[in-house]
């Protein structure tokens, strides 16, 4: 199939079942052991710095891994794997002193390996088409809140700036072959401002138009995103990008993201996603929420119909996708709301008309 017959499958395949995506990334790289070595190849001998722990540079460095944990999730069950492109940023990336030319490398190198694995695996089972989403993460800077506790004004970057980054990242994605962007783990919405402006910038320029998947993140019981939307807010911030999804991950298990999911599916006219992770973390950082448990909880909204996407984030494994998988399988999928055109505000507080 070509990008348009995929695009067109992935809606089809949306109206007909709920749609499985990936879990983790970061848990099942760190089950790999790998030293230093592994994550400099033969490329970045002698670069400065500790590159170990920077996980996108293995689409670079060990690129059988990053295709081997696609296989995994799509022999799990998973519609749709992401690009290991979270962190690939310039932004992000300079952390490890990354050039702008390593980082565009990463992005495309990552979206050729999830493209090639997503084509053999429809290619085994057509009647279950794989998808491939690219990854576009969070930053580790914000343009909503100061990272000087003294200095409330202060921002580390400008927003010029993080599009920029965003741009070359969705450029390389796009080039590489993803049939979706998806914008993750969502703490600054204007930091989504602008990877969403640099999409539809891109696609006025002529890129191929992709759908986007926009996924916010509760980051505690507040119910609040961390620079401060409730869930109706941050939905009227982005909905002029006409997602085709959206959705919440991370930061919660879905016991407590199940009342911010719900919400979100009583407004959206799109597809609601939500993929939490597995509990929250103990004592030592770790996740022991077992794969029945977290598809129990989330089979549960399936069956409650207020979710499209089902999958795994943090603590996640092959096994809780395949749980999933196994457990929303013939349960169908939520129909969105209609498209309202009352007027939303997105604002933290209500303004008062003076009488």
């Amino acid at each position: 199939m070509n990008r348009t017959e995929r695009i067109a499958a992935l809606k089809s395949a949306a109206k007909e079942r709920i749609l499985i995506l990936d879990g983790s990334w970061g848990v099942m790289i760190q089950r790999r052991g790998l030293d230093e070595a592994d994550f400099l190849g033969d490329r970045f001998i002698g670069h400065e710095g500790q590159m170990k722990g920077n996980n996108d540079i293995l689409c670079l460095t060990r690129p059988d891994i990053v295709t081997d944990l696609h296989n995994a999730y799509f022999e799990a069950g998973a519609d749709i794997s992401e690009t290991n492109t979270f962190s690939a940023t310039t932004i992000a990336q300079d952390d490890y002193k990354l050039d702008a030319d390593a980082v565009r490398d990463i992005n495309l190198e990552g979206a050729k390996l999830a493209r090639a694995a997503a084509d053999a695996w429809t290619a085994k089972t057509p009647d279950k088409p794989r998808f491939a989403a690219g990854s576009i993460g969070p930053l580790n800077k914000m343009l909503s809140m100061s990272s000087n506790v003294n200095d409330p004004g202060h921002r580390a970057v400008t927003f010029d700036e993080v599009y920029d980054a965003y741009r070359m990242q969705v450029q390389a994605l796009n080039e590489g072959g993803v049939d979706l962007y998806l914008i993750e783990t969502i703490t600054d919405t204007l930091n989504c401002k602008a990877a969403i402006k640099a999409i539809m910038d891109l696609e006025a320029e002529g890129m191929d138009k992709l759908p986007i998947w926009i996924s916010g993140t509760i980051t505690d019981r507040s119910g609040r995103t961390l620079s401060g939307q409730t869930v109706e807010a941050f939905w009227n911030s982005v909905r002029h990008a006409k997602p085709f999804a959206i959705g919440f991950n991370c930061a919660l298990g879905a016991d407590l993201m199940r009342p911010h999911i719900a919400s979100l599916s009583r407004i959206a006219d799109t597809l609601v996603a939500a993929y939490p992770n597995a509990g929250l973390p103990n004592e030592m950082g770790q996740y022991d929420e077992q794969p029945e448990e977290t598809s129990n909880s989330v089979s549960a909204w399936a069956r409650d119909g207020i979710v499209n996407i089902l999958g795994g984030c943090c603590g996640t494994t092959p096994e809780h996708i395949a749980a999933i998988a196994k457990a929303v399988d013939g349960v169908a999928p939520r129909d969105p709301v209609p498209t309202s055109h009352d007027m939303r505000l997105s604002g933290l507080e209500p303004f008062v008309l003076a009488s």
